[in-house]
């Protein structure tokens, strides 16, 4: 695990997890890549924590459950406005399709959802954290039997939707073999943390300098058609925060436009920036 320390306004726990080798888990196959890629475009360039900054605890690919779960309760303890988790990688239903897991290196069809992440224990350390507020980002994927249990009201699907932990993302349904060649793969083209970080990085021209979810889902929803066709449907639950989410991100367009033809030193766009940009979210 990676943590870097930029003060104390957002705790932010990333999590990409590599199934492994194993076929039935090809659907986590390129979930390291989408959690570098959200490690990377969400502190510095997004998150409107003014001068406090957030703390970064970006975790291993091939890490254990025990190991993320302990990362996960070790940042909800810490003081923060904010606790902001992002799961990728494939998501596997238990033979009840009861309770979801984020599964973990070494899995096998056996032992994958009893080795995994599970679900429930996110949420839970979420819920108990010691922050005002929280966000889960997910972008995975759910084979067969998962993805049935997705929508089953009884079911898996009843856990997406927590009162107390808004989720933003996508969640698509993945078929392995061949056909599982032309999916969209969490952290590949196509994927909400692809997505994401082209957005985060381009801005969304005419909205505000400071946007949340609700904002910037529309510019989000238009990165991800591109991977609808090689996906062969639109079977994938796209969540957005129902309040539309209150963790605002600094909208690199507006600065761009507000600037527009001037020519200034970095250091002065610097100032300017932090001027124009809210130093804490609004309040609930």
């Amino acid at each position: 695990m990676g943590a870097v320390r930029m003060g104390g306004g957002i705790e932010l726990v990333v999590i990409g997890a590599d199934g492994g080798p194993d076929r039935s888990w090809g659907g986590s196959a390129r979930a390291g890549d989408g959690a570098r890629t959200l490690a990377a475009a969400l502190p510095g360039r997004t998150f409107d924590a003014g001068a406090r900054g957030c703390a970064v605890s970006h975790l291993r690919p091939d890490a254990d459950a025990n190991t993320m779960l302990t990362a996960l309760r070790q940042a909800g303890q810490r003081p923060a406005r904010w606790l902001v988790v992002c799961l990728v990688g494939q998501l596997v239903a238990d033979p009840r399709g009861r309770r979801l897991a984020l599964v973990t290196a070494g899995s096998t069809p056996d032992n994958a959802y009893r080795r995994g992440l599970a679900w429930d224990w996110v949420i839970s350390a979420m819920v108990h954290g010691d922050q005002e507020e929280t966000l889960l980002l997910v972008d995975a994927v759910a084979d067969r039997d998962t993805w049935a249990a997705l929508q089953r009201e009884d079911g898996a699907g009843e856990l997406v939707a927590h009162s107390r932990v808004p989720l933003w993302g996508r969640i698509g349904r993945y078929t392995g073999g061949r056909r599982g060649r032309d999916a969209v793969l969490p952290g590949g083209e196509g994927s909400f943390s692809w997505a994401l970080g082209r957005v985060l990085d381009t801005g969304v021209p005419g909205a505000p300098a400071a946007v949340g979810p609700l904002e910037l889902q529309a510019a989000v929803a238009g990165q991800l058609a591109w991977g609808e066709p090689a996906a062969g449907s639109a079977d994938a639950l796209l969540p957005v925060p129902r309040d539309g989410g209150r963790l605002l991100m600094r909208n690199r367009a507006a600065v761009r436009g507000a600037l527009a033809g001037l020519s200034l030193s970095d250091e002065l766009l610097a100032v300017l920036w932090r001027e124009n940009t809210p130093t804490d979210p609004p309040s609930a």
